[in-house]
């Protein structure tokens, strides 16, 4: 994933093509540019820059872990070995189960999404990540029901709204 390190200013183009890839994924950029009424490598050329601003950082699907046979989710709190930080979070990446890892602010000191298969499997994920070298221990929480799930769509309404673009 890329993080954009300086702020990126939109226009009602830019806001426009965000929305369309977030509502019509594959639609493709020739669809994109007759919905919009400009040419293709307008579009093409907005793209581009939207993903070298690393506003976009991807084009692929996503993947439902639980369809996949990983219906259990679960949050892993890490705390790590101060002196071992730097290589724990490669040690974990090793586990496939872990599909997401991120340093934090607060109690423990990385939070980690894990899918399993059942609660047996998500037991032996863990087991695992409490033996890389460098976790001193974990805390879990298993997520029950995805009350709001993934979304970036309405972030793009609000700079709409901040920038005086509105879509119908």
């Amino acid at each position: 994933m890329t993080t954009s390190s300086s702020s990126t200013s939109f226009d009602k183009l830019d806001l426009a093509v965000l929305r369309l890839v977030m509502e019509q994924p594959r639609a493709g950029v020739r669809e994109y540019a007759r919905l919009l009424g400009v040419a293709r490598a307008t579009v093409q050329s907005r793209l581009d820059r939207l993903v070298k601003d690393g506003v976009i950082d991807g084009f692929a699907p996503r993947l439902s872990p639980a369809a996949m046979g990983y219906p259990v989710l679960a949050f892993v709190h890490v705390d790590v070995s101060q002196e071992r930080f730097a290589e724990v979070p490669r040690s974990l990446a090793a586990i496939p189960e872990l599909i997401e890892a991120h340093s934090i602010a607060g109690e423990g000191d990385i939070l980690c999404r894990v899918v399993a298969r059942d609660n047996r499997h998500l037991e032996a994920v863990i087991e695992r990540m409490i033996n890389t070298p460098g976790v001193v221990r974990t805390r879990t929480e298993v997520a029950l029901n995805a009350r709001v799930p993934h979304r970036v769509l309405p972030l793009v309404g609000v700079l709409e709204r901040e920038t005086g673009v509105f879509s119908g």
